[in-house]
């Protein structure tokens, strides 16, 4: 299975395939790139005109093809440079996921600025530390967020607000109706390939969020990543006889289930379907109900969000009673998928396969992908990095490369990689070194190059001087029946130096007791990995705006008396 996998990755890589791989100088090093991507991101939209009558941006009953958002983005984009918005300047973001943020963006795209992409979870001091960050010159927000910018509103009064969805006027406020209202056509201009796109803020869940540096070149060549990836598994259902080669893949329709001021849904899900003149289904909030409502209706042949979300769907009580014929793929990124749900998914979605990314913000998106058998067979990886990137398994303190198949800190390097951290020349020294991205994740490779990863470097716990990785904590929680949600993190002890604790939240009528837990663990686990510590909460885990458990919030907030 290998062998076929390695010769289909060969030929579309190859000099003058699709996804040809060349060398290019950027900052100073030598990287990977695709020699076929896009130059910006502003081609990239340029290149959906011709989708012009399919619906393209789909939220509650309102529609909008691809023709009447090329006016819309265009129009908005003409008043940019009215505003004075020019390249290099930025504008920021900052609503829920409506059908104005992708619009915004691309506009924001076409003259050269910068996205800058609010956390809509923030408060306003947050809102306040971003927009003195970046320093927009126009901000596009819905009432909600200026209603948490508050007081704070006064301190960035030179930054023109465009208000989206206000129920009623706002003082010093564009309405969005008045800046889409135009027929002109996108003003012309060339864009650096390298500069920047975007400025997303990382999720860390301590200190001030960092602003990372997104450029045209990444945010492409990650679009061209997915594409590869797609393509590859094309390829080798072809070979396998499972695909006519003469029949057109289906046109895609995403479900977008994550906020658009993170990768995982704006770079990934967004731009990916984009690309291929798909349909992007956005939702108020997450709501599996909701979700498989849609994906009927609407025919979805895509969802990924977070691994938890895909395992609300498949156990959601309407599940079985939902036509989700149309999925092709149901998977996850932006934290592990379990092994179990791997196997879950693809025996109950008779249609899809499941699939997996694993990225950061720091590179645009994904970094690797796996899906289908090769997924199936190996539901512990995350599969290969992408061709755009050099991968190595370094000791985090010496720096030197580890021996094959030990586990270490995965370092990259290609197209992807972020320019640096905005007004952070310290954090980014720190972190990118000649063009080296340190992921801050412990990892291994297969002798396939498979890449597994085990755990982030500082979530591991350390117990009497054994390494135990969390991810294999949870991955045998997850396996009971009973678990619904859990999250692995060290508990400080005086004489192991820390013991393993586990925050876990129980499916509606489970009565799985710490005993039956700690049994069903040391079946699977080495018995020092068997949590000591189980607290079992009431309501489901706390998680970030991205979709990831908040395990240092949980863990600061719970007692060791309280365990058991």
């Amino acid at each position: 299975m290998y062998k076929e996998y390695k010769a289909a990755w060969a030929q579309l890589t190859a000099p003058g395939a699709d996804f040809e791989v060349v060398t290019a100088n950027v900052r100073g090093n030598d990287i990977r790139t695709y020699a076929n991507a896009p130059g910006s991101l502003r081609d990239l939209w340029l290149s959906t005109t011709a989708f012009a009558d399919r619906d393209y941006l789909v939220y509650d009953d309102e529609r909008l093809t691809y023709g009447e958002t090329h006016q819309r983005v265009a129009s908005l984009a003409n008043w940019l440079i009215e505003q004075g918005v020019k390249p290099g300047d930025r504008v920021a973001i900052a609503m829920r996921n409506y059908p104005e943020w992708m619009q915004a963006y691309w506009a924001t795209m076409s003259v050269g600025a910068a996205v800058v992409g609010m956390n809509a979870w923030w408060i306003g001091p947050g809102m306040l530390y971003a927009l003195e960050d970046s320093t927009p010159k126009v901000m596009i927000l819905d009432k909600e967020r200026l209603d948490q910018l508050g007081e704070h509103r006064a301190k960035v009064s030179d930054i023109k607000l465009v208000g989206v969805r206000f129920p009623e006027p706002e003082a010093d406020v564009t309405p969005w109706s008045e800046v889409v209202v135009g027929d002109g056509s996108l003003p012309m201009l060339d864009i650096d390939t390298d500069s920047d796109a975007c400025i997303f803020y990382t999720s860390g869940t301590t200190g001030r969020p960092k602003g990372a540096q997104l450029t045209h070149r990444g945010c492409v060549s990650n679009v061209w990543s997915m594409l590869f990836s797609a393509g590859l598994q094309r390829t080798l259902a072809i070979q396998k006889g499972l695909v006519n080669a003469d029949d057109e893949p289906p046109i895609g329709c995403s479900l977008v289930t994550t906020p658009l001021f993170h990768v995982t849904a704006n770079n990934c899900a967004a731009q990916g379907t984009t690309l291929g003149g798909g349909k992007l289904i956005h939702m108020y909030k997450w709501d599996a109900g909701e979700a498989l409502k849609l994906i009927e209706r609407e025919r979805i042949t895509a969802v990924s969000g977070v691994p938890v979300m895909a395992r609300e769907i498949i156990s959601h009580p309407d599940f079985a009673t939902t036509d989700t014929s149309s999925l092709m793929t149901l998977g996850g990124g932006g934290a592990q998928l379990q092994p179990d749900l791997v196997g879950k998914s693809d025996e109950q979605v008779a249609t899809a396969r499941p699939n997996t990314g694993y990225g950061m913000t720091e590179t645009c998106g994904i970094i690797t992908s796996i899906s289908g058998d090769h997924f199936v067979d190996k539901p512990a990886s995350c599969g290969p990095a992408m061709p755009a990137f050099e991968s190595k398994i370094v000791n985090p303190d010496s720096h030197e490369e580890m021996p094959a198949g030990e586990p270490g800190e995965l370092w990259v390097r290609g197209a992807h990689v972020i320019r640096g951290y905005l007004n952070r020349e310290d954090a980014t020294a720190e972190t990118i070194i000649n063009g080296w991205l340190r992921t801050g994740d412990m990892a291994r490779k297969d002798e396939d190059d498979f890449i597994y990863i085990v755990d982030r470097i500082k979530d591991m716990v350390l117990r009497g001087g054994e390494n135990i990785y969390c991810a294999e904590v949870e991955s045998a929680i997850f396996d009971h029946a009973d678990v619904a949600e859990c999250t692995v993190f060290g508990v400080a002890d005086d004489r192991l130096g820390e013991e393993v604790g586990i925050a876990v939240f129980l499916k509606p009528g489970a009565t799985a007791s710490a005993d039956t837990l700690r049994d069903h663990c040391a079946t699977q686990l080495a018995k020092f990995k068997v949590p000591r510590y189980f607290w079992f909460v009431e309501e489901a885990l706390p998680r970030n705006a991205s979709g990831k458990f908040l395990k240092r919030e949980l863990r600061d907030s719970l007692d060791v008396k309280d365990a058991h």
